[in-house]
């Protein structure tokens, strides 16, 4: 019987608990005056700098970033369709790398009791070393879900001997409009806030979920 050609499919999936957790917080302010609002803003955000660069010095955060400093006005509509006074905003975003996911949740429900400051969202993340290895291991998988396959459909048709042509990732041998599944999904944190019974700050719950890395690749076999 002359050679068969074989194309298949494989992926692999892994699951892994993150490494690291970076939160980002805004702090924002507004007002009648634009220089109140500029100092305001100043003001506030000082407390939030020098708390991360402590933080920072006794290891319990592996970075963190200030940026995006913001001042902008606008002149609302009263319900009369009427033009009024100019409001002045300002806002300064940071971001914070924690590994120690204890400390992130005690954190932010310090930081979130802090007047003008708006915890935004975390991103759940592996080190980079993590990763790669991963990816290589999802990879491997990956292929060896292709092989299988591929001695699956020679197997039913009779054949024994099947030996690889190409390999590729999702598309690359086939048509393929949808698209390529992701490596990696950059989780956000589900947070829930719970009254101190004591009276004291409120706590956030965080509940971390899993990494998930994918893989896909189309390979082509000959069987015979």
């Amino acid at each position: 019987m002359s050679d068969v050609v074989i194309t298949v499919r494989g992926e692999h999936e892994t699951r892994i608990a993150p490494e690291r957790a970076i939160a980002h917080l805004t702090v924002r302010v507004e007002g009648a005056e634009r220089g109140a609002v500029v100092e305001r803003m100043a003001a506030l955000s000082e407390p939030v700098r020098d708390d991360l660069a402590a933080r920072k010095s006794a290891g319990t955060v592996v970075d963190w970033t200030s940026q995006r400093v913001s001042v902008w006005s606008e002149r609302p509509w009263n319900p009369d369709g009427r033009r009024l006074a100019p409001v002045h905003y300002g806002s300064v975003d940071f971001s914070a790398t924690f590994t120690d996911f204890a400390v992130l949740s005690f954190w932010a429900g310090e930081v979130v009791e802090r007047d003008g400051v708006q915890l935004g969202w975390i991103e759940w993340q592996l080190t980079p070393e993590t990763r790669a290895s991963i990816e290589r291991d999802v990879a491997a998988g990956a292929v060896g879900v292709a092989v299988a396959r591929a001695n699956a459909y020679a197997g039913a048709i009779g054949l024994s001997t099947v030996t690889p042509l190409e390999i590729a990732d999702l598309g690359l041998l086939t048509r393929n409009d949808s698209p390529a599944p992701q490596q990696e999904r950059m989780l956000v944190a589900k947070a829930s806030f719970a009254a101190d019974s004591s009276g004291g700050a409120s706590a956030v719950q965080l509940q971390p979920e899993d990494i998930i890395i994918t893989a896909a690749v189309e390979a082509r076999f000959g069987a015979s």
